[in-house]
C-alpha cells in the first residue's frame, strides 16, 4: 500500500517547464522574441548566401526565356533587327538565329571575344550550335539550357536553345542565346560582411525591444498580482486596475466583480453567523433556565413542572426547526434535493392550504381570504410548493398591519398562473427589496410578531429556482407587500390524463350549479 501511494504522489509531481521551474511572462516573451529574431537571421543567411548562386542562375534562365519570347514574336517583322539589338545590348547577350543546317541568319553579339557562339560561327561551323540543336531535338522540350565554364576567364556561360517554328513549317529556324553568368563571389563577400553587421545590430535591437515589450506586457499583470495578494489577505477595499491592453482590462473587470461578490458572501457569512448565534443562544438560554427552575423550584410542583417542561419542549422544537431549515436550504443550494414533479390542480392546492389557517382566523381575528380564478393544472413538486405557499402566508401573518388583512389571489395569465400573497403591513423600502429573499435578513425597523427561523423566504427562493418559476416581491412603504410566483400551465397534449381530470371536474362542478 505504501508503494502505491508513492507511485500516486510521484505521478502528481509537476513537470519541469522549458524555461525553468518558474518561468515568468517576461522571460517567456524575451526568449520567444529572441528565437524569432534568430530564425529570421537564419533565413536571411540561407537565402542570401548559401542559396544565392542557385537562385541567381534560376533568375537568369527566367530572364533569357522572357527575352527569347520577345525575339520570337518579332522574328520575320520589320522590328526584328531593332528588337534583337536592344535585347542583346540591355542584357549583354549573344543572339544567333540559324536555319536547320546551322547556317547563321541573324547574329547580334554583345559579348565580343567572350562569345563561344560567335567564335564558332567565324570558323564557318559551330560545334556548340550543333550540340545544342541535337539535344533540343532529342529532349522534346520547348527549350533547353546548358551551363559551361570558360577556363580562359574563369567565368561561366549559359546557353539557351529553342525552335522558332514548329515541325512541319515551311522554314525551320533555331534561336540560340548565350549569356555570361557574372561571378558573384565579390557580391557574396559583401553580403556576408553586411549580414554580420546586420546580425549584431538585430540582436542588440531585439534585446532592447524585447526587454521593453516584456516589461510592458508583464507590468499590469504584476500590478494585478500585487492587488490580488492584498485581496487574499482580506483587504476588500482594493481595486483591480488593468491598463495597457484589452485582455488585462477585461481581467481586472472580472476580478472586481468577483471581489464584490466575495465581499457580499463574506458580509452574508458574518450576518449568518451572528443570526445563527442569536437564534441558538435564545432557546438554549431558555432551556437551561427552565431546567434550573425545575431543579430548584418546581420539581415537586406538578403544575409548574409541566409548564416549565413544555417551555423546554417548545424551545427544543424551535432549535430542531432551525437545524432542519438550514439542512434543507443547504440541499437546495447544492442541487442535491430531488423534486417529485406531479401534475395537480392549483385551486385544490390553495383551497387545501387555506383549511390550515381556519384556527388562526377564528382565534386571532385574521382576515385571510383566497380569491380564486378558473382552475388550471400545473406541474410541480406538491410538498415543496406547499412550503412556498405556507412561507408566503406566514410571512404575511408576521408582517401584516393591525387590521390583519391577508389576500391570496390566483390570476390566470396567458401561459401561467400567478399566485400572489398580499398583506396590509408597513411595507418594504425600495432599497431593501433586493434583500428580502436573503437568509436571515430582517429589517431592523420592523420586528416580527411571530418568531421564525429567518430562513423561510430563502427556502422559497431556492425551491422556485429549482422549479424555474418566476417569482418576486412588490411593496410600497405604508401600503403593504405582495409576494408572488408564476407556474406555467400543463399543456393538454402533454398530459391528456391531467387535462381530462380537470375537464371532468369542471363539468361536474357545472352540473352541481345547475341543480
Amino acid at each position: 500500500m505504501k508503494r502505491s501511494s508513492k507511485t500516486e504522489n510521484s505521478s502528481k509531481t509537476p513537470k519541469k517547464k522549458i524555461f525553468g521551474e518558474k518561468g515568468t511572462i517576461r522571460s517567456y516573451v524575451w526568449t520567444y522574441f529572441m528565437f524569432f529574431t534568430l530564425f529570421i537571421l537564419i533565413l536571411i543567411w540561407l537565402f542570401q548566401y548559401i542559396l544565392l548562386d542557385n537562385y541567381y542562375q534560376s533568375a537568369k534562365v527566367r530572364d533569357i526565356t522572357k527575352s527569347a519570347n520577345q525575339i520570337i514574336n518579332a522574328y520575320g517583322t520589320a522590328a526584328q533587327n531593332k528588337t534583337n539589338r536592344m535585347i542583346a545590348f540591355d542584357n549583354n547577350f549573344c543572339i544567333v538565329i540559324t536555319d536547320e543546317m546551322g547556317n547563321p541568319l541573324i547574329i547580334e553579339n554583345n559579348l565580343g571575344a567572350f562569345s563561344f557562339l560567335s567564335s564558332d560561327i567565324q570558323n564557318n561551323y559551330s560545334m556548340s550550335i550543333f550540340k545544342l540543336k541535337t539535344e533540343l531535338n532529342k529532349s522534346g522540350e520547348g527549350y533547353i539550357t546548358k551551363t559551361y565554364k570558360n577556363p580562359d576567364f574563369e567565368s561561366r556561360e549559359i546557353f539557351y536553345c529553342t525552335k522558332i517554328y514548329e515541325d512541319g513549317a515551311s522554314q525551320q529556324a533555331y534561336l540560340f542565346i548565350e549569356s555570361s553568368i557574372e561571378p558573384i563571389d565579390s557580391t557574396v563577400s559583401i553580403i556576408r560582411e553586411q549580414l554580420i553587421y546586420i546580425t549584431i545590430i538585430l540582436f542588440e535591437l531585439a534585446f532592447i525591444v524585447t526587454m521593453f515589450i516584456s516589461s510592458r506586457v508583464s507590468r499590469p499583470i504584476v500590478e494585478i498580482t500585487k492587488t490580488a495578494k492584498k485581496f487574499g489577505e482580506g483587504d476588500y477595499d482594493v481595486d483591480f486596475v488593468g491598463e495597457g491592453y484589452l485582455e488585462i482590462e477585461e481581467l481586472a473587470t472580472v476580478l472586481n466583480s468577483a471581489k464584490d461578490e466575495i465581499r457580499k458572501i463574506e458580509d452574508l457569512r458574518k450576518d449568518l453567523i451572528a443570526n445563527i448565534s442569536h437564534d441558538l443562544r435564545t432557546p438554549l438560554t431558555m432551556v437551561k433556565a427552565y431546567a434550573e427552575m425545575i431543579r430548584d423550584l418546581s420539581g415537586d410542583n406538578p403544575v409548574k413542572r409541566g409548564e416549565h417542561i413544555q417551555v423546554i419542549i417548545d424551545e427544543a422544537d424551535r432549535l430542531s426547526n432551525l437545524v432542519n431549515n438550514l439542512l434543507e436550504l443547504s440541499k437546495l443550494q447544492s442541487g442535491n434535493m430531488e423534486l417529485d414533479i406531479k401534475n395537480f390542480s392549483i385551486v385544490d392546492k390553495l383551497s387545501d392550504c387555506m383549511t390550515r389557517y381556519s384556527l388562526l382566523i377564528e382565534q386571532n381575528g385574521y382576515d385571510i381570504k383566497y380569491e380564486p380564478d378558473d382552475d388550471r393544472i400545473i406541474s410541480a413538486d406538491p410538498e415543496k410548493l406547499d412550503q412556498v405557499i405556507y412561507n408566503f402566508i406566514n410571512n404575511a401573518v408576521n408582517y401584516t398591519g393591525d387590521e390583519k388583512v391577508i389576500r391570496i389571489r390566483q390570476i390566470n395569465l396567458e401561459n401561467a398562473v400567478r399566485i400572489e400573497v398580499s398583506d396590509n403591513g408597513k411595507g418594504i423600502s425600495k432599497e431593501l427589496l433586493p434583500k428580502v429573499f436573503d437568509r436571515y435578513y430582517r429589517d431592523a425597523k420592523y420586528k416580527r410578531d411571530v418568531v421564525g427561523t429567518g430562513l423561510g423566504l430563502s427556502i422559497c427562493k431556492e425551491i422556485l429556482k429549482c422549479h424555474k418559476f418566476a417569482f418576486g416581491v412588490q411593496s410600497e412603504e405604508g401600503k403593504g407587500s405582495t409576494f408572488w410566483f408564476e407556474a406555467p400551465y400543463v399543456k393538454p397534449q402533454a398530459d391528456n390524463k391531467a387535462a381530462q381530470m380537470l375537464e371532468n371536474r369542471l363539468s361536474l362542478s357545472g352540473n352541481q350549479d345547475d341543480k
